[in-house]
């Protein structure tokens, strides 16, 4: 048998509801263990983004400095990047502060809507960008998968693909519900 495929999944701003439909894939997830190796994601206790990836799965908008240096660093070490689900590829609900801007949604979160100790924090949030943003507005991105979130189908199938060498034609393999 060849090597084993080293998957990483990444996630940015978001709400997690993309890894949650990964790990929806239940028992299909170990249909995998001989052809996948799980080399970081927030599902293990990997501290530092490797080398050498294959594909890397990122769910989330880029919304602050941090995920822009993580993007870098991801696009870098990765040889196919997946776009998964509509915030990593719209900016989607993170999107929804833009029109405001930052300093009016620090103040509406932090000072408007707390009654304890109102203060905008300076030192536990990262630095947010004045815009919450896509993906590819930042990096090369080499699959879109669509979905908020993507079924575990969905997921399941261009995992299937990718492993195998293909890249993913969702159109006729979206799932939904």
């Amino acid at each position: 048998m060849s090597e084993k495929v080293r998957l990483a999944t990444v996630w940015l701003d978001g709400c997690s509801g993309c890894h949650m439909s990964l790990l929806d894939m239940d028992e299909r997830l170990l249909e995998f263990a001989e052809t996948i190796a799980l080399v970081y994601s927030p599902i293990v206790d990997a501290k530092e983004f490797p080398q050498g990836v294959d594909v890397t799965l990122v769910e989330g908008a880029v919304s602050s400095e941090e995920d822009e240096k993580r993007l870098y660093l991801i696009r870098e070490r990765t040889k196919i990047l997946v776009s998964l689900g509509d915030c990593a590829i719209t900016a989607n609900v993170p999107s929804m502060r833009n029109p405001f801007g930052v300093d009016a949604v620090l103040q509406r979160v932090y000072i408007e809507n707390t009654s304890l100790q109102a203060q905008i924090p300076r030192h536990e949030l990262p630095l947010l960008l004045p815009r919450a943003l896509p993906l590819h507005n930042f990096v090369e991105v080499d699959v879109f998968m669509p979905g908020c979130p993507p079924s575990a189908d969905t997921i399941y199938f261009a995992l299937n693909e990718l492993v195998a060498g293909r890249r993913p034609d969702f159109g006729a393999h979206l799932h939904f519900g």
